[in-house]
């Protein structure tokens, strides 16, 4: 008789919601056993011959995964891999991989070694670009590796039935093995809600938990099955009967509750007391307009335009431009389209672009002061979103903006191509509205004088915060300080609202918080007109807005701004959520 394994229960965060239960498939990655000889002299060339095969075998299959996730999702969620090729010609990699290998060191250990050294060099840096570049050094590191053994990768789409996925984390080469179907949740140790995992996770609408931490490491790899609950960030190793039973229930509730909210698409985003918002959606690509139209969103808030510049050796032609955001103003009408100008920079490197190595990219040259210093390139960019305003409803959006001159040399820049356009009777929209991405605390500190230059402001909540609290939000050491409710970072926002409601121009918001059931609330009691979202919780964020009178949430923004914590203002918003009549 098999011994009945114990119940362990986990805690860890919700990274996409959804709640499933089934077998476990453990994955346990980066594990090889390394040879421990070293080598003679009339060795050393072949190992370093059999090292140069295993980097072009690893470019092959890192040229084969963008491909697929091209297809499968779209180019901005491909450009990871795009990142990872360029480490396979680092000097700080094969140099010395090669190097040690010339001093007798065999191919094997001398990659791992070098990889290791890597990662635990750039992983106890503050800046968060440089550890997330740790994390693909690992992924790609690994893979090097396993080509010079001859092992092959763990393949997840190798997998025969539906499983529960359980891993100490998961790479990028391994999160886009993910098929819905195949993998009906999954957990891991480690990572967070911006992790790669995540992110895909909810673009492909498989419940996950991250960061339950490293202790749970050991128990995950004994689990024969598990729940995993990625709505309220918890689960169940080895459940009991009752356990399944509560699944069960979990699951017809939360289908139940999914096909109410879809009653909720033709209906206004307005409160029961007559207060009417707009809820828009991010996008990074044209491939991503399906969910949008099938959430009914009112418009595109943020249309990222970086994956049109990424996976490629030349910036892309005014006319490749404009052929792209006509077909989502064409697609959206006569709905708003917000198209952010290129935000290139801080974790988004394109080598033809000249960018240099910096210490502090997200503070460094990048998004507006990128373009400024080089108008060639914005001009082109500006001479395609003003060619295609003619075909819908299009909306300029301007990022990183940290003072008055950056809009008025901006402004002053699109003038002179309307003039262009002009000149040569090309019609687009004169009317176009011309707004800022309010994500610097200085930005944030003068709104009232930003909103005289500008026709609208979106606040970028994710770089907000950042900068605000001087947080990596990608540091282990320091993200439990990197708080969305945080008193500071809501006065902020509060003086953002304020200042553009003053000046009467629109003010929206398309980072994270607002796609955030919990701040819902207090965005919508400080006045904010417009929210921004992935389209899988326009429908959540809709249903709370229509549950929730506007002189009640009014009532509960006073009071969250009155808390001294971002833990107290956090429960705060809980428990007001909690108390709503939803569904």
């Amino acid at each position: 008789m098999t011994e009945k394994l114990p119940t362990i229960f986990l805690k860890g965060t919700a990274a996409s919601p959804g709640i499933a239960g089934g077998r476990v498939y453990y994955l346990e990655t980066g594990k090889f056993r390394l040879p421990q000889h070293s080598l003679g002299a009339e060795e050393v060339e072949a190992e370093l011959a059999a090292f140069r095969r295993a980097l072009e075998k690893t470019e092959g299959q890192l040229e084969e995964l963008k491909e697929r996730v091209e297809k499968k999702l779209d180019a901005d969620q491909a450009a990871i891999f795009g990142a990872h090729q360029l480490v396979l010609s680092d000097p700080a990699l094969v140099e010395e991989v090669e190097a040690r290998i010339r001093r007798g060191v065999n191919g094997a250990q001398a990659i791992a070694a070098v990889v290791e050294e890597l990662v635990e060099m750039l992983a106890q840096l503050e800046d968060e670009y440089l550890r997330e570049r740790a994390a693909d050094i690992q992924d790609v590191g690994n893979r090097i590796l396993g080509n010079f053994l001859g092992v092959s990768p763990t393949s997840l789409a190798d997998i025969g039935e539906p499983v529960i996925l359980l891993a100490p984390d998961l790479t990028p080469s391994e999160t886009v093995q993910l098929e819905p179907g195949r993998v009906l949740a999954f957990a891991t140790a480690a990572g967070g809600r911006t992790s790669h995992a995540a992110i895909m996770a909810r673009s492909l609408g498989i419940p996950a938990v991250v960061g339950l931490g490293e202790g749970a490491v050991t128990d995950l790899g004994q689990a024969q099955e598990v729940i995993v609950d990625g709505n309220g960030g918890e689960v169940i190793l080895n459940p009991r009967e009752k356990d399944w039973a509560q699944l069960r229930e979990k699951e017809k509730e939360y289908r139940a509750h999914q096909h109410q909210l879809a009653f909720l698409r033709e209906l206004p985003a307005q409160t029961p007391d007559g207060r009417r918002v707009r809820l828009l959606a991010n996008i990074g690509s044209p491939a991503d307009l399906g969910p949008v139209q099938r959430a009914n969103a009112e418009g595109i808030g943020l249309f990222r335009t970086e994956f049109l510049y990424l996976d490629r050796d030349s910036a892309p032609t005014e006319e490749e431009q404009f052929e792209v955001y006509k077909e989502v103003l064409e697609t959206m009408a006569p709905h708003p389209v917000t198209i952010r100008s290129l935000d290139i920079g801080g974790d988004k490197d394109v080598p033809y672009l000249g960018l240099p190595a910096e210490m502090n990219p997200f503070l460094g040259w990048r998004a507006i002061r990128y373009c400024l210093d080089r108008p060639e390139i914005f001009q082109s960019q500006l001479r395609a979103i003003l060619r295609a305003s003619a075909h819908g409803k299009a909306q300029l959006m301007l990022p990183m903006i940290s003072n008055v001159e950056e809009v008025r040399r901006a402004r002053a820049l699109l003038q002179e191509v309307e003039m262009d356009l002009d000149r040569r009777n090309i019609p687009y929209d004169p009317r176009m509205e011309v707004g800022i991405m309010i994500e610097t605390p200085g930005a944030a500190l003068m709104a009232d004088i930003l909103a005289q230059e500008v026709d609208f402001f979106s606040i970028g909540t994710n770089d907000l915060i950042q900068y605000s609290l001087a947080v990596d939000r990608g540091n282990e050491r320091v993200s439990h300080l990197f708080q969305t409710f945080h008193p500071g970072v809501l006065r902020l926002v509060q003086q953002v609202i304020a200042a553009g409601q003053a000046a009467g121009i629109k003010v929206a918001m398309c980072g994270e918080m607002a796609g955030e059931a919990r701040a819902v609330p207090i965005l919508l009691g400080l006045g904010l007109d417009e929210f921004s979202m992935g389209a899988g919780s326009l429908l959540t964020v809709k249903e709370i807005i229509r549950s929730l009178p506007y002189h009640k949430a009014q009532e509960l923004a006073s009071q969250a701004l009155d808390l001294g914590t971002g833990d107290e203002i956090t429960a705060f918003l809980e428990e007001s959520i909690g108390d709503l009549e939803l569904g």
